[in-house]
This record gives C-alpha cells, sequence and structure tokens, in this order.
C-alpha cells in the first residue's frame, strides 16, 4: 500500500537590517571573498563564510577545474579549512552567496548535495545545529537553522 508524504520546509527570509550585525558581517565576508573566485569556466562566483564557536571568521570562494568534477566548491573549501586548522571548534553559522562575474545582482543559490551532505557531517561532527545564510537577489536573506530543511533525506550515522 502506498502512502503520501509531505515534507515542509521552515526558514525565514529576512531583510538585511532585521540580520544581527554578526550575520551582515558573515555576509559581507562571504560577498567580499566571491571576488577571489577560479571560476573561468562557469564565470559563476561563489562566497562562503564560516563563523567559529570563539567568533573567528574563515572564508573561502570556489576553485574550478577544466576536469568538472575536481573544482571545489566554496562552502566544502571553507568547511574543510575549518575542520582541518581549527577541530576542535564548532562551526556556529555559514553565510552562502553567489553571482555570476560581472553582474551585478546576486544569485539566490543554495549548497549543492555534496556541500549539503559537509554541512550535515560537520553538524554531526559537533552534534549541533549550523545556521545557514543564503542571499536572495532581491537583497533579502533566507536562514536556515541547520542542514535538516535543506537536506531531509540525509546520510548519517550508518551504523545506528
Amino acid at each position: 500500500m502506498s502512502k503520501k508524504i509531505k515534507i515542509e520546509a521552515e526558514f525565514e527570509e529576512l531583510a538585511w537590517d532585521e540580520l544581527t550585525i554578526e550575520e551582515q558581517q558573515l555576509m559581507m565576508r562571504a560577498r567580499k571573498v566571491s571576488a577571489s573566485a577560479y571560476a573561468p569556466y562557469s564565470n559563476f562566483h561563489v562566497g562562503a563564510a564560516v563563523r567559529l564557536d570563539s567568533g573567528e571568521i574563515l572564508q573561502s570562494s570556489n576553485q574550478e577545474n577544466v576536469s568538472f568534477p575536481v573544482g571545489v566548491c566554496a562552502e566544502r573549501l571553507v568547511l574543510g579549512y575549518a575542520g582541518a586548522n581549527f577541530p576542535d571548534l564548532a562551526v556556529k553559522e555559514i553565510a552562502i552567496v553567489a553571482r555570476r562575474k560581472g553582474d551585478e545582482i546576486w544569485a539566490g543559490v543554495s549548497p549543492c548535495g555534496l556541500c549539503r551532505q559537509t554541512i550535515n557531517e560537520m553538524e554531526m561532527r559537533f552534534n549541533r545545529q549550523i545556521s545557514i545564510l543564503i542571499q536572495n537577489p532581491d537583497g533579502s536573506v533566507l536562514r536556515f537553522s541547520g542542514i535538516q530543511t535543506l537536506l531531509p533525506f540525509k546520510f548519517d550515522d550508518l551504523n545506528a
């Protein structure tokens, strides 16, 4: 017998002035670092910034490769750096922005599947949700309280 299952997404859409000062700062860091993206093939510049429990902010941009699967997304790059260099500090929040090279308007994009799973792994590692901020084209920002809304059928401990 089949049954219909419905999944609902709960998140916030905030105007810039509704963000906390810390969130605005994180978004600005993501915007700034997006300019350093190496994206000669897609011309799609992505920036990601994370705030650690210590308050320190780390940021990165996407780095493409002519062999497309070899490129690295901004989100995975900054989360990997955080994990390798600050292994005892949890990521509190991540800000993600993107736009085409030369465009004035930000694109509204969410993390790809690999990045979503990487965020999930970081949440599992520290047993806490990571606030996710995503820039919208109209200037507003989407705020997710954790990865569950973006990745409802996530991989987690396969031995459980």
